[in-house]
């Protein structure tokens, strides 16, 4: 993080490590409540028990997922993320890779809840996420870069995200809380739309087994680098069944940000219907020249959008046009998410949709610093410029599109220890190509042929009509206090502009592994 970015998280940290008092939950989501007195007092009772590592009023916690997987259709483990559980571009054949982060994501942090008097009280929380076979922090943002010029059927199962590599990669943030007026925090957070998604997600952002935790985008109202805002400001008050929420990121590009600005806002409410409980929320939101990183590093394809030279990287034969590169895309997003779940016995049902429209952006953008450190410039994909780093920025690439999401599924409790969920996903973009051909490459001369419409090929272009369908079912069995172990099958299949560029376009995994928390 640069500038106000990192003056931020220092303040955060130096707040965090002098604070005491009692322990704040789940912070980035509902109301904080402190957990029993009970840490641990040896190595024994921190494996076995419930207890906690706690001192001075400061509560230390974590997550280690590590697990195994085999698809059908698969790509390497990238050390900066992770695998490709769902489709990408570079999913070849059958794989059985050791699979982190399936259930959840591996992360160490620290949580405070300070009282400070008259009913208000200091909160913080920092949170790093990690790759436990790695054992590298992740960094979603460069592993993007780290595949320029790297052929596509030797690219490993690297993708966007909001991790960038720092220690607060997760969460850095402070702020008051008040039982009647609310809670208020600063600093790098989950935006609104992460928070429902937290809450109304079958498969609880499952990087396994679920497409909302897979693809940050929805959580980012569009774009995965913008599910979390280093210099973001969020209030949240409770008014009898009801809730509202207010989010609104200040700052841009320089202050650690992957956009120049945006805004949301939340209502929701609990009741009482029949046995059970309904819970809703409804979300709006809208960022400012969002960034959205990897849609060039497919390289040249043909009249049909299918990759060619997948064995090759860097520069195709003339030495100017390249093979496999980095392309930044910039659009205002327009975002609006509905959820609702409802509880009684040993049911939980869920239901969610989400419409993100994709505009132009207000600031063009020919050269910016992205969250991870990495320098993008406009044409430095070519030697023709003055920077030559494999990089480009498309600024009406993403014009026009809208993307839809619709979720369903449900969890039920076979015994107390032992749960089942399934869950059926379905998202979809219209056209937005303005009937314009793809350019494709000789794959002998590399000289531009005559390319294909979306009329001609539904998956001449990434911009023409398409859809991704997945389906999964877990079994999860908690058989300690922090400990649980999980199996589960998931299947996912992609279609048109969805499918532009490859190699393949499903893929049948099953992925099994074991998740101690504390």
């Amino acid at each position: 993080m640069r500038g106000l970015g990192t003056a931020a998280a220092s303040a955060a940290v130096m707040l965090l490590s002098g604070a005491g008092g009692a322990y704040a939950a789940d912070l980035p989501a509902k109301a904080y409540k402190a957990p029993a007195d009970n840490t641990c007092t040896s190595i024994l009772d921190f494996l076995t028990t419930a207890c906690q590592v706690a001192g001075y009023g400061v509560r230390f916690y974590g997550t280690l997922d590590m697990g195994l997987t085999y698809e059908s259709h698969g790509s390497p483990m990238d050390k900066f993320l992770g695998v490709n559980s769902f489709v990408g571009k570079m999913s070849g054949g059958p794989k059985f890779l050791a699979a982190p982060n399936g259930l959840s994501a591996s992360n160490v942090g620290f949580q405070i809840k300070e009282p400070l008097g008259a009913g208000w009280t200091f909160i913080g929380q920092v949170e790093s996420g990690f790759n436990p076979y790695s054992l590298t922090l992740l960094n979603g943002v460069h592993s993007v870069f780290n595949a320029i010029g790297t052929p596509l059927a030797n690219q490993t199962a690297f993708g966007d995200s909001n991790s960038q590599g720092q220690f607060y990669n997760d969460l850095g943030f402070t702020g008051v809380s008040h039982d009647t007026w609310g809670t208020l925090t600063f600093f790098r957070q989950n935006d609104l739309m992460q928070d429902a998604i937290l809450s109304y997600d079958p498969m609880g952002v499952s990087g396994a087994f679920s497409p909302l935790g897979f693809f940050g985008g929805f959580a980012g109202g569009g774009d995965t680098e913008n599910r979390r805002d280093t210099t973001a400001i969020k209030y949240r008050v409770n008014l009898a069944n009801w809730h509202v929420g207010a989010y609104g990121q200040v700052g841009g590009y320089n202050q650690g940000n992957a956009s120049n600005g945006g805004v949301q806002g939340d209502v929701g409410a609990d009741f009482h219907v029949g046995p059970g409980l309904l819970s809703f929320d409804t979300i709006g939101g809208w960022k400012k020249d969002a960034v959205s990183l990897g849609s060039g590093l497919v390289g040249p394809v043909d009249q049909a959008g299918q990759p060619i030279f997948i064995n090759t990287g860097g520069l195709l034969l003339n030495g100017k046009t390249p093979i496999n590169f980095e392309s930044v895309s910039i659009s205002n997003n327009t975002s609006v998410m509905a959820t609702a779940k409802y509880e009684v016995d040993k049911w939980r049902l869920y239901a969610g949709y989400e419409y993100i429209h994709f505009g132009a952006p207000s600031d063009p953008q020919t050269a910016f610093t992205d969250i991870a450190g990495d320098f993008i410039c406009a044409g430095c994909n070519t030697p023709t410029g003055l920077v030559f780093n494999g990089t480009t920025i498309n600024n009406a690439g993403l014009t026009g599109k809208v993307q839809q999401m619709l979720w369903v599924g449900a969890k039920y409790a076979l015994t107390d220890s032992l749960d089942l969920t399934a869950a059926y996903y379905h998202d979809w973009q219209n056209d937005f190509s303005g009937g314009a051909a793809n350019k494709p490459l000789d794959p002998v001369t590399g000289a531009a042929v005559t390319g294909f419409t979306c009329a001609q090929s539904s998956t001449a272009n990434a911009s023409c009509a398409g859809h991704r369908d997945s389906v999964s079912a877990v079994l999860d069995w908690k058989f300690a206090p922090k400990w649980d172990t999980y199996i589960g099958v998931g299947y996912s299949h992609i279609a048109g502009g969805y499918a532009s560029g490859y190699l393949n376009n499903e893929v049948l995994q099953t992925t099994g592994g074991i998740r101690f928390r504390w």
